[in-house]
């Protein structure tokens, strides 16, 4: 007789197995995207502009993905950008791109059915926290699972590379954000005057926010700048030679996971009113040359949505041209998300 354990896993091999075709489907009805392009669903009023552009340092270590109705769901789109770092970066943040909507479309669906919906809630709001909190929990198993299977791959050295990941879910008038390190999202909503103003979604999990440089602290790890670059602290081994790691949080990079650098991701919860246009994912080679006003006014001010995420590219690249000379230029990637079918706004 099978054990209950061995059945556990055959469960959990037929599950993966559904989620992996669902995948399959969707890139084949062009609803999942991982490279530059767009995405478009017939069902919703979200449109999404995907463009990636590499570096002068090699590989371009950055990836990215768009998944509309994500889980057969039409109310839900799932996007994510990955910025890898280190000798194995590119492989390491390509892995987390394939692992991670697969997880997370497993532990979310087995989360919904041991917390299947009590009808007893007497008000929105507390069905709603309860949506949100299956979402995180579920973000949180995910992103163990995966730092684990990392660790376990025998085909990708992860012990001095590693990649953030930043995901943003829409469910409905709802956005659910995952973060782990410096890249970030940002939201554009109209005022009251009908210009567009930024609102960052995320914060840059770096080594010197006090809570993050207490944790690294507390399990023997260091957090200082190096003469040559004045407030840019990193994670250091106790010994101070190695990695000098930007983030406090990130997948891989094993060789400072005992000195407190973790992969737990920052989740959090947003609702959506009609006044809110849409949210701009990026990695940090945007946010390092342009603001977050400037980002959104780049966008909104770009005549063909489509070419929207290309445009932002193109203007930071041209930043990191004109204000940081000599230094090799970062790769870009970003996702814009447009909630409504026209716009209905000034750009400031």
């Amino acid at each position: 007789m099978s054990s209950n354990k061995d059945k556990s896993y055959g469960k959990d091999d037929d599950a993966r197995k559904v989620v992996e075709a669902m995948a399959k489907e969707a890139k084949k009805n062009e609803m999942l995207l991982s490279s530059s392009g767009i995405v478009k669903s017939d069902k919703s009023n979200n449109f999404s502009c995907v463009f990636t552009k590499k570096g002068q340092k090699g590989f371009n270590q950055d990836c990215l993905i768009v998944w509309e109705e994500f889980g057969c769901q039409e109310d839900i789109i799932l996007c994510g950008v990955f910025d890898g770092h280190g000798p194995w970066g590119h492989f390491v943040s390509k892995r987390v791109r394939k692992m991670l909507p697969k997880f997370l479309l497993f532990n979310w669906q087995e989360n919904l059915a041991e917390k299947s919906l009590d009808l007893s809630f007497k008000m929105e709001t507390d069905m709603n926290l309860h949506e949100y909190d299956i979402w995180k929990q579920s973000y949180i198993k995910t992103f163990a699972a995966i730092d684990q299977d990392l660790k376990r791959h025998t085909g990708i050295d992860s012990f001095q590379s590693g990649t953030t990941a930043l995901t943003v879910i829409k469910q409905g008038e709802y956005l659910i954000i995952a973060n782990v390190g410096d890249s970030r999202a940002v939201l554009a909503t109209t005022s009251e005057n009908g210009t567009l103003t930024p609102i960052q979604l995320t914060t840059d999990l770096k080594p010197n926010l006090p809570n993050e440089a207490e944790r690294i602290m507390e399990s023997n790890g260091r957090v200082f700048c190096m003469e040559d670059e004045p407030g840019v602290y990193r994670v250091w081994m106790p010994n101070g030679k190695s990695p000098g790691l930007a983030i406090s949080r990130a997948f891989g990079d094993y060789c400072v996971k005992d000195f407190g650098l973790i992969s737990v991701p920052d989740v959090t919860q947003r609702k959506l009113t009609t006044m809110d246009q849409f949210v701009i994912l990026a990695t940090d080679g945007v946010w390092d040359v342009i603001s977050n006003q400037v980002a959104v006014k780049i966008v909104a001010s770009t005549p063909n949505r489509e070419k929207a995420a290309d445009r932002l590219v193109k203007c930071a690249r041209h930043e990191w041209i004109s204000k940081r000379k000599g230094i090799a230029i970062d790769d870009i990637s970003v996702i814009c998300l447009f909630f409504h079918s026209l716009p209905s706004h000034q750009v400031p």
